[in-house]
């Protein structure tokens, strides 16, 4: 295939790396340039014949301004910890383990109206006329407290350091700095202010042509504790979000009064694995209106000035879901973000109503990457690999690197390998762009959220994985490079759209019980149970990964046991003899040759009679089959991501949507090798994803087939 030698490809500088920027545009083929936190635009520079990138910041940036406008600097929610009364009276301190620079107690608006306090132990709020509190001590007092009754403090807190300029700041060792302060574009003054700011940026730096919003108005939540260390972390939480002013506006069109705690949620945070109650949700609505708006007005004024307007999807990106309605109507340019792993590609890549998005690939030119003694190739070689298989089924348009270039070139090796990255890219991308991927079947994750958390699922902090959830992030991470048309859809849509699922091959649902992501008391709902029943009973596919449809209610834990085949023993069925434990052979795990990795798995789960169980450990069911109907239903403990379980998950779908004969087309007789067609160009790739040579049978489309040895992570090109 063609070598495309150069473009797509987007590189930092600073004003003490030009010649080295001047040597990367030439070996990386790079045709665009940009600034850094902490960086300068080189003078030098602004001539070159690259796009500039300038990265703006809407909400910080500006101490003069923010210092002369106090009482519009951005606010959070914040709760303190449980504290249990041992008396008549509690005494609460609520910068407990907090970073004392980040954060001020708001006591500035009415404390009565916006704080609140509750007694936990029965769920009830204190009346303000038994607490008060001691703006010089900092504490709380709780009057007429029950013993032994736990009490929490829910407060608002200004932001006085921006918390992505902190984690900057702490990670890279910064001193000698003024701390950020987060001022609010939504309230009167600063928006009036920040316009014109932009107005004078905009018209300030002529030779910058496209303005990377980093990001909007509202920072994901994420604080940090009394050593500096992050205390809170979500990347897609809204506790950042407001202000008495905000919140006046959310009650004028929600028509009902604000409590702090429909913020708190008990002090959850909302965060993604708690199913959202009415009032988050409307928030959430409220938002996106209001930030779209915001941002449409920042758009325009851009594109006045003759640039493009790109933001970046994170920091400051709360209220601009990219996946809503909302998003459309803004007029973004382009939206770029970071690549962890495939599915936070596909986060990137599936964005739609831009006209290109970009993928920042890791590593970020850091010291904590890029010191001393360090292999940041490994690191580089690993992140490309993962995202090349998303990117192969929905293409980011271009790739780039962030962070400070006088660390990465440092390492000769990482710039070498950079250099063949970017070269691949532009093969690939020219290779398939315009072409739908090939799709064997039509696949669904079923949970609360539905398109609005796409390829977020059991995310905490983007491709972070913690022990309770890499077992199901990893189902997610698969699907993010599978042959497979996926979408996301939420039990609400189902209630609007009963034959939604009609559309469908195969529908997942994947979580621990009475999370978002399985659903808790959603499968109580009847239409929710009998839509999905009907739709296997009738020939469609399903599959349980974790605790799926779990929630305890009329003798199932499993709402979906009879369907599915198996159940959970909670304690209430152990009189109740289990006599089915026989493994069977199974084309789902024909592949696998020693043992599977279920990750965390599950413990106590059982096979009904008729059931098949594939695998099972000292009596516990990990993986088992089951016919309904005329449907089929693959259960699963859990699935952490790898070769081999991409491949057990890809036979799952196509073993219960009765697609076995499907199987030899467009395929790799090597689980670690991939295939993938482009009928509409005219082209197939086979990929390699392992960091080893490999060799498999290649079987292409009609079902002929030949032998193929490839060099570790290669990839292929043929025309079909």
């Amino acid at each position: 295939m063609e070598e495309y030698t150069k473009g797509r490809v987007t590189i930092p500088t600073d004003v003490d790396v030009v010649e080295e920027t001047l040597e990367l545009i030439e070996k990386w083929g790079a045709d665009a340039i940009r600034d850094c936190d902490g960086t300068d635009y080189p003078e030098a520079l602004k001539h070159v014949e690259a796009k500039v990138y300038s990265t703006y910041y809407t909400t910080r940036k500006d101490n003069e301004w923010a210092k002369k406008n106090l009482d519009e600097i951005q606010q959070m929610y914040i709760m303190t910890p449980f504290y249990t009364a041992v008396g008549s009276k509690l005494s609460v301190h609520l910068m407990d383990h907090l970073y004392p620079d980040m954060l001020k107690v708001n006591d500035r608006d009415d404390i009565t109206r916006w704080w609140e306090i509750i007694d936990r132990t029965e769920g009830v709020t204190v009346p303000a006329s038994q607490w008060s509190y001691d703006a010089e001590s900092g504490d709380v007092t709780i009057h007429n407290t029950k013993e032994f009754h736990e009490y929490t403090v829910s407060f608002l807190a200004y932001i006085m350091w921006d918390p992505v300029h902190m984690y900057n700041a702490v990670t890279n060792g910064w001193s000698n700095f003024e701390k950020q302060i987060t001022f609010d574009v939504r309230q009167p003054k600063t928006h009036a202010y920040s316009m014109k700011r932009l107005r004078r940026y905009l018209k300030d730096n002529a030779h910058v042509d496209v303005i990377r919003f980093t990001t909007f108005f509202h920072q994901f939540t994420l604080i940090f504790d009394e050593l500096a260390r992050e205390k809170y972390v979500d990347w897609y939480g809204y506790s950042a979000s407001v202000s008495p002013y905000i919140l006046e506006q959310f009650e004028r069109e929600a028509g009902y009064k604000f409590r702090p705690e429909f913020i708190i949620d008990q002090g959850y945070m909302n965060n993604p694995y708690r199913i959202p109650s009415k009032e988050f949700l409307d928030f959430q609505g409220f938002q996106r209106r209001e930030v779209a708006k915001l941002v449409k007005e920042m758009v325009d004024i851009t594109h006045e000035y003759g640039k493009e307007a790109m933001m970046f999807l994170g920091d400051h990106w709360i209220g601009t879901e990219p996946f809503m309605e909302e998003f459309k109507q803004i007029g973004l340019d382009a939206v770029v973000g970071s690549v962890g792993n495939g599915s936070t590609l596909r986060l990137i890549s599936d964005i739609e109503g831009v006209n290109y998005v970009e993928g920042r690939l890791l590593p970020y030119f850091f010291p904590d990457t890029f010191y001393e003694g360090a292999d940041p190739v490994k690191e580089a070689k690993t992140n490309w690999v993962t995202a090349r298989r998303a990117i192969l089924r929905k293409p980011i348009d271009r790739i780039g690197y962030g962070g400070y270039l006088k660390l990465a070139v440092k390492f000769p090796e990482f710039i070498s390998y950079v250099e063949s990255v970017c070269r691949e890219f532009r093969t690939l991308y020219e290779n398939i762009k315009g072409a739908e991927p090939y799709c064997v079947k039509k696949v669904a994750v079923l949970n609360c959220w539905g398109k609005m958390r796409a390829w977020g699922n059991h995310m905490v902090h983007h491709a972070i994985y913690h022990k309770q959830n890499y077992s199901y992030a990893g189902i997610i991470e698969a699907l993010s490079g599978a042959p497979f048309d996926i979408s996301f859809i939420s039990f609400d849509d189902i209630r609007k759209k009963p034959g939604i699922l009609d559309e469908m091959d195969v529908l997942l649902n994947v979580g621990d019980a009475d999370t978002a992501y399985t659903g808790g008391e959603n499968w109580t709902d009847e239409k929710i149970l009998s839509a999905v029943k009907r739709f296997v009973y009738n020939g469609g596919g399903f599959i349980g990964v974790g605790e799926p449809a779990a929630h305890q209610y009329e003798g199932h834990f499993f709402q979906l046991a009879t369907m599915m085949g198996v159940e959970k023993e909670t304690g209430f069925t152990l009189n109740v003899d289990k006599y089915n434990w026989k493994e069977y052979p199974h084309f789902i795990i024909e592949d696998y040759k020693g043992e599977i990795d279920f990750g965390e798995g599950k413990k106590n789960i059982y096979a009904l009679d008729g059931t098949k169980i594939l695998v099972q450990r000292e009596k516990e069911v990990q993986l088992a089959v089951n016919e309904f109907g005329s449907g089929r239903c693959v259960y699963i403990s859990g699935l952490p991501y790898s070769s081999e379980n991409s491949r057990l998950l890809y036979r799952a779908v196509l073993w219960s949507a009765h697609g076995e004969k499907e199987l030899h087309k467009w395929f790799s007789s090597n689980y670690n090798v991939e295939v993938h067609a482009y009928v509409k160009n005219g082209k197939y790739c086979v990929v390699n994803n392992a960091y080893e040579p490999q060799s498999t049978i290649v079987y292409k489309g009609d079902g002929s087939s030949f032998k193929l040895d490839l060099e570790a992570t290669g990839i292929y090109w043929y025309e079909i």
